[in-house]
């Protein structure tokens, strides 16, 4: 299965993800990256999108960036990946509940708090009636929209698909993530990703959109050559395996793999496993990592293809990114992979066209 990515759109904490020159730590607010988030009204209409929430807002706009980057009006199916959904609204018609007593309820956080209200409103904004899905698996919810869009195109059953992952943050969560120990407690203005020594990360939050192609096209930034999952195995030798197997399945060697790129959190238990991967499978490679730069959220590896699929068209690997040191006059295949609480393993392959 493979696709060609022909249009990205990205609203992230990178100011311009388009730009690598421009990639750089964000700025933490308290144990968050936010989004930098654009002037609306210059992507939006804003008579309609006043009573919009923020993620809402967020789809409609990375996904119509995205649809303008790859020249495609209507795509033939609509996919997207999210982990918790549209929360802040979920939060609002539930204190809602509370505040009127379950009497005289304003529907619009009702109706704005399903999950697939994004994937719906981009259809609703392109009066497009095609295949709309949307997958909620957790860690793996992008991974799931990815799959699908790669059947769709092998199946040709679609030409031009737009898949997106998104998230974002609350206050709400903020004070969640804090309680349960998924965020970090004291944090520094530049936390350490590597070789961390405390539990805990930094949430980030993106939404971030892809026009996927059977077809080339002069804009085209990268081909997805390969997806797999695996969930919770039992021990470090079955994600070693794993990985064998994925690589000798695509017909490569780990010499063929010019770049690495790993999901380093920042929680030293998470980052364990990655050390035992590295030394198992990748020890020796070119090594590099993204969460530093958007956070760790449900759909972030939708921020790790676009960076992909990024330096693959540039051909260049920013200081930022790498791990170790290392100089490549030719950048064919990139390999990510990442891991959420050792359960929810996913890798994927990249390659020049």
């Amino acid at each position: 299965m493979e696709a060609y990515i022909n249009g990205i759109g990205a609203i992230s904490p990178q100011e311009f993800i388009l730009d690598p020159t421009k990639w750089a730590i964000p700025v933490v607010d308290e144990c968050v990256f936010a989004c930098k988030e654009p002037d609306y009204s210059q992507f939006l209409n804003p008579a309609t999108t006043r009573r919009m929430s923020r993620m809402i807002k967020m789809g409609l706009c990375a996904s119509k960036i995205c649809l303008s980057d790859s020249g495609i009006e209507q795509p033939d199916a609509i996919i997207t990946g999210t982990g918790l959904g549209c929360i802040e609204d979920t939060d609002k018609f539930l204190n809602i509940i509370i505040d009127l007593n379950e009497q005289f309820l304003a529907p619009t956080s009702f109706i704005q708090s399903t999950h697939n209200t994004i994937s719906a409103q981009i259809a609703l904004s392109l009066k497009n009636h095609n295949y709309n899905f949307t997958y909620v698996h957790g860690a793996f919810s992008f991974e799931s929209a990815l799959q699908d869009s790669l059947m769709l195109i092998q199946e040709q059953s679609a030409e031009n698909i737009l898949l997106g992952g998104i998230e974002e943050m609350t206050l709400g969560l903020k004070t969640i993530f804090k309680r349960t120990g998924f965020c970090k407690t004291n944090v520094s203005e530049n936390p350490c990703f590597v070789n961390s020594k405390t539990r805990g990360s930094i949430a980030g939050e993106g939404s971030i959109f892809f026009s996927l192609s059977q077809n080339k096209s002069s804009n085209s930034y990268a081909k997805i050559k390969a997806l797999n999952t695996l969930y919770n195995p039992d021990g470090i030798n079955d994600v070693a395996f794993f990985i064998k197997d994925f690589i000798q399945s695509n017909n490569l060697e780990y010499k063929d793999i010019d770049l690495v790129l790993l999901g380093l959190n920042g929680d030293k238990k998470d980052e364990n496993t990655y050390n035992q991967i590295t030394n198992g499978c990748f020890n020796g490679l070119n090594l590099g990592y993204y969460k530093h730069l958007c956070g760790e959220y449900f759909t972030n590896s939708s921020f790790a293809m676009a960076l992909a699929a990024i330096m693959l068209k540039n051909q260049t690997i920013p200081e930022i990114v790498k791990m170790n040191q290392f100089e490549l006059k030719k950048l064919n295949n990139i390999l990510i992979y990442n891991h959420y609480k050792n359960k929810n393993h996913s890798l994927m392959l990249l390659s020049e066209h």
